[in-house]
């Protein structure tokens, strides 16, 4: 039986997507009889809640941990071991870029993107030290998971890897709460405040573009009286810009900020939307897309990064920060119910060839490969 350790950290707080990804891991890995599975958290403030968060068959260990002071020394040695907190294990999986160091085990981290690494300037002060720590990971043998092609190309000709440490095994889709009340459109609509509304699922960060969308709304809300525009996901950096925008806007009126959303409220309002924006300026994978196609909503994204790779031709696309583009392209949907009716069946159809069980599979598979040295 192989012995995994995975670093669930991100399943404290609001749930982004590492957390989603984390979180939807550890379910289908502790549902396994060919693993001992447990989690460990690099934190203090959320010492000792992590018991109350893993999914059952998933063993919460170790001691309270400091992030910062740690990831300072794991920049530049391979000390202290993670074994200190957690014991002997198979291997190691750091799912958000860091995986710390082992003085046995095989270590596996998982790269979602290359921002910190391209765009620097979008990222925050943790993310900024994300390339001195995978640096050193990878030189001491870590293997890198990647959750698409596009990542997998990157970290082949930007950060070196060799090739045959790269291995991508794509995301899932997780499934909507049941429709009921609270959880269905009707609710959804309740909390955009309107019947016709364009919604945006995320944190608020410099990367998704959200400006740009509010840009592009205004345009389109001067030619479409009953439109609103809803933004939900929880403040995170350089969110200024945002508030900018919708300051600046002159149909402001109808743009409505929720912040963070719970799962029922999270479902509710997609099944409500008419349309799902994503106008994300680079992506590694892109869930929120995949969701909104699990609710039945049509969807328009960019070509940023690994999007057109995720999306297929489910999903309308423009050029990431093009504001025109993206209100024209906006507009032809809301005034267009058969071709996002079209845009809905080929979303269904795209859903299958993402699940968590297949992504939980081929992890297993990785690690296996790590363990043996193959």
């Amino acid at each position: 039986m192989l012995r995994l350790a995975l670093d669930a950290t991100s399943l404290h707080g609001a749930r982004t997507g590492v957390g989603v990804f984390t979180s939807e891991l550890l379910v289908r890995l502790g549902q396994r009889p060919d693993l001992d599975v447990s989690a460990f958290a690099v934190t203090w403030r959320g010492r000792g809640k992590l018991v109350g968060l893993v999914p059952a068959g998933v063993r919460a260990v170790g001691g309270p941990m400091v992030a910062h002071p740690l990831r300072q020394c794991w920049r530049r040695a391979d000390l202290p071991p993670i074994d200190w907190w957690i014991g002997e294990v198979d291997v190691v999986h750091g799912p958000n870029f860091v995986v710390p160091p082992s003085r046995r085990a095989a270590r596996v981290l998982t790269v979602h993107d290359l921002t910190p690494w391209r765009f620097p300037a979008l990222t925050n002060r943790a993310a900024r030290a994300y390339p001195a720590l995978v640096a050193r990971a990878v030189r001491r043998g870590a293997w890198v998971h990647t959750v698409s092609r596009f990542v997998a190309e990157e970290v082949r000709d930007h950060l070196g890897v060799r090739p045959e440490l790269v291995v991508t095994v794509p995301n899932g889709t997780s499934a909507l709460p049941p429709c009921g009340p609270g959880t269905d459109a009707a609710a959804g609509r309740r909390l955009a405040g309107g019947q016709r509304y364009v919604l945006s699922l995320g944190t608020v960060e410099p990367r998704k573009g959200l400006p740009a969308l509010v840009a592009a709304f205004d345009a389109v809300a001067a030619e479409d009286p009953d439109v609103r525009l809803v933004l939900a996901g929880p403040d995170g950096w350089g969110a200024d810009a945002l508030t900018g925008a919708v300051a600046a806007a002159r149909h402001r009126d109808r743009i409505v900020r929720l912040g963070w959303v719970d799962d029922a409220g999270r479902a509710a309002l997609l099944r409500g939307a008419t349309v799902f924006a994503y106008p994300s300026r680079y992506e590694g994978f892109g869930l929120p897309p995949l969701e909104a196609m699990a609710a039945g909503v049509p969807v328009l994204t960019t070509t940023a990064g690994a999007l057109p790779e995720v999306v297929g031709d489910a999903a309308a696309l423009v050029p990431p920060d093009d504001p025109d583009s993206l209100a024209g392209e906006l507009s032809a949907l809301l005034a267009d119910p058969e071709r996002r009716l079209a845009l809905v069946r080929a979303g269904r159809e795209r859903l299958e060839l993402f699940s968590w069980e297949r992504c939980a599979d081929g992890l297993v598979e990785l690690y296996q490969r790590a363990e043996s040295g193959l």
